[in-house]
């Protein structure tokens, strides 16, 4: 009797060990793993790189970027989707990976809906339209003008097919009457590449991602497709300041864990990532870049995603838009 007790006691002795082990505390005990599901270079992985800096510092542990751009972000997702829900394999998502890809390629390797668990927004991204500095349209009027006199002769870039940046040229080419010929690219970086060397007449891109372009006058910017300007291009009007309605267009970024991840993980990353994105020197790095800071609780970041998903896939069905 009285070794059974002894070892009840010593049983119940170890629980808060255990226990401990599994608090939200002890995470993370090793480094973290941000999948980026894009190449280096765009928007979503300046991001990405500015977050996992300061998490890293945050945590005392490495916050690894993994870029694994295709298929307009769908490998990558899939590869968190995957991944153990353990809080240690994290997803750098955006507006196209969580809203736009599953209405636009109809099915995918993974439910969306179900397959990630959102933990924090990290930031809106207004967008651009950019042109390399030599193309002879300088303003938003003249490249209409020009496209509707020069039907089918002049082309955009975008970071991948279905993305925001994609998006924002459909709606811009639905709300002027013109149409260009779309370039996908596996990211915003190469897109970058090709417009600065004039191989594509132009795109639209994230402001976070191209503020050092267009500060070294290797894009011109022609108007950004948010309803207000942007205070890192103050001199850069609106679409329907240039005369065109109704052709907004945004995108954010947001961490999101596989789906099972622990409850207790996921609240303590979006509460790490809410003081990150919360802190001066964050705050005015984004905001210096285009960005606008925006953390979240996961229930906020949730109901984001299903509102932009019910958004887009009403507009995607509008303008009769398919994966290429």
């Amino acid at each position: 009797m009285n070794k059974i007790l002894l070892s009840l006691a010593l049983a119940a002795a170890c629980v808060p060990v255990a226990a401990l082990a599994q608090q939200p505390g002890a995470f993370p005990s090793r480094p973290v793993t941000l999948v980026v599901p894009f190449p280096p270079g765009g928007g979503t992985d300046t991001g990405a790189r500015l977050l996992a800096q300061h998490l890293s510092a945050k945590w005392g542990q490495s916050v690894v970027i993994d870029n694994r751009g295709g298929a307009g972000g769908i490998v990558g997702a899939d590869l968190v989707a995957r991944a153990k829900p353990d809080g240690y394999t994290l997803l750098m998502g955006n507006v196209g990976t969580q809203a736009i890809n599953p209405p636009l390629y109809g099915q995918l390797p993974y439910n969306a809906e179900k397959a990630f668990a959102p933990v924090s927004l990290v930031a809106d991204l207004p967008i651009v339209l950019v042109t390399y500095p030599g193309f002879k349209a300088t303003n938003v009027k003249d490249l209409v003008a020009l496209a509707k006199a020069e039907p089918g002769r002049h082309n955009y870039a975008s970071s991948g097919t279905g993305n925001s940046t994609h998006l924002a040229a459909e709606i811009f080419q639905a709300a002027s009457g013109t149409k260009f010929l779309h370039v996908p690219y596996k990211g915003g970086g190469l897109a970058n590449t090709d417009v600065i060397a004039g191989h594509v007449n132009m795109q639209f891109t994230t402001i976070f991602g191209s503020t050092g372009f267009i500060q070294s006058g290797k894009f011109r910017p022609l108007a950004v497709a948010s309803s207000v300007r942007s205070p890192a291009l103050p001199n850069v009007p609106t679409l329907a300041e240039e005369g065109l309605n109704n052709a907004e267009m945004g995108s954010w970024l947001g961490v999101l864990a596989p789906a099972g991840t622990p409850q207790a993980i996921v609240d303590k990353i979006a509460a790490d990532i809410r003081e990150v994105v919360g802190s001066k020197e964050v705050r005015e790095t984004m905001i210096a870049q285009g960005a606008t800071p925006r953390s979240s609780t996961p229930a906020e970041f949730a109901d984001v995603i299903a509102k932009d998903l019910q958004r887009f896939t009403a507009l995607v069905r509008k303008l009769n838009l398919h994966a290429e």
